[in-house]
């Protein structure tokens, strides 16, 4: 073994594998090819894995670019190379469905700073043959848009047909419109907010300081120690998963129902439902996440206020916007409530911005853009129908998503 590559043996292979020789294509961008950070350091070289569905066509016009959420990844309609689970968003993305590949070019990129092969801190430094950890540079939801932006590049498209995207994937979504409004014909931000609010920059702490008090985080070197901090990220998922669901939901799929007994155990064994199904939330998270990934995405999220470059206010950073926007909310979703989407909507009215606004009722809280919601479906639907007529794309089909 060379010493540029240390043993990391210890670590789940093919999560290592994914971080390094990730199965998608990756586009890898040389030392005379620096990223600029928000935080004024160069990033060089970098990595930007991707997945891409359906044909881009002649003249480049049908590409939708599709933003994860923290915990998502670029195998957004295809099966995920470690968990073999079918994608996170193949409820919307695919043949015949509400995006659909028969018609439109799909990107989804893993963001930077991500584990599935686009350059984070579990990535090797070129400058210690080691993995960054700690040394990874901290990076923005710019940075991420800045990262993708590269990568459309060199997929030589000039105009993205649409970026659609929800929770984190919104907030990208929005990053692209308020950054390069010449480059996005529409956009669609969903179950999103404009800045993080301090609700949820709290979650956030919870989550990394589990992380962080874990003894196997060594400091965030955990993989030259060989360790990995297992029962710390476990926690972190198992937190923030409960702000993705409503109290209505949990009740009508838990209650207060035991799990696999008929009595309490009088321990502080998995007694409740709940508690069994947050455990299994946490134990296969960190088969395929990296920790410290989750350390750095979380803090992106956090610093994440649209205003604070444009005078603090929001209505400033859509000026002048040509972009097609259908902003999208969820009435159970406590964690980006319908107030945050309606504060994006009257920013884009300010502006005089083309802006459909939908909340659509549904009890499944803030993951409800993840599963099956019929009207939401519509929704998207109806407003890629629109865009695509007046883009001159042929119609997104009716029929059932």
């Amino acid at each position: 073994m060379s010493a540029a590559t240390p043993d990391l043996s210890a670590l789940a292979e093919p999560r290592w594998n994914e971080v390094h020789n990730p199965t998608s294509p990756v586009i890898r961008f040389g030392e005379n090819e620096p990223l600029r950070l928000e935080c004024q350091q160069d990033l060089a070289p970098f990595a930007i894995a991707y997945q891409t569905y359906g044909e881009l066509n002649a003249d480049k016009s049908n590409a939708i670019l599709v933003c994860h959420a923290l915990t998502g990844d670029q195998h957004v309609a295809s099966d995920h190379p470690i968990t073999h689970k079918p994608g996170w968003w193949t409820s919307l993305v695919g043949p015949g469905k509400a995006v659909d590949t028969n018609r439109f070019f799909v990107i989804c990129a893993n963001i930077l700073g991500g584990c599935m092969g686009s350059t984070g801190p579990a990535s090797l430094n070129p400058k210690t043959g080691k993995p960054y950890g700690l040394d990874f540079p901290v990076i923005t939801i710019g940075d991420m848009v800045e990262a993708q932006a590269r990568l459309i590049d060199k997929l030589g498209i000039d105009q993205l047909f649409c970026v659609i995207g929800g929770s984190m994937g919104g907030m990208q979504v929005l990053e692209w419109a308020a950054r390069y409004k010449e480059r996005v014909f529409s956009a669609a931000p969903i179950a999103a907010a404009a800045w993080h609010s301090s609700q949820n920059i709290a979650f956030h702490e919870v989550g990394r300081q589990a992380v962080m008090a874990d003894p196997n985080w060594a400091a965030g070197n955990y993989y030259a120690a060989g360790t990995t901090p297992k029962n710390g990220l476990a926690v972190a998922r198992m937190a923030a998963h409960i702000t993705y669901l409503s109290e209505e939901a949990l009740h009508q799929k838990f209650g207060r129902n035991l799990q696999d007994r008929d009595t309490k155990t009088f321990s502080f064994n998995a007694d409740f439902q709940v508690e069994s199904y947050l455990r299994y939330q946490g134990s296969t998270f960190v088969d395929r996440f990296d920790a410290n990934s989750y350390l750095y995405i979380t803090r992106a999220m956090d610093y994440f206020d649209l205003r604070e470059k444009h005078g603090q206010v929001l209505a400033n950073a859509f000026r002048g916007t040509k972009t097609r926007f259908c902003v999208v909310s969820f009435t159970s979703d406590w964690l980006y409530p319908t107030r945050e989407s309606r504060a994006i909507v009257q920013a884009l009215n300010a502006v005089a911005a083309n802006v459909s606004f939908v909340e659509i009722d549904s009890d499944k809280g803030h993951d409800a853009f993840l599963l099956e919601e019929p009207t939401f479906f519509k929704t998207i639907r109806g407003f890629l129908n629109a865009a695509a007529t007046k883009r001159g794309l042929a119609p997104v089909p009716e029929g059932r998503s």
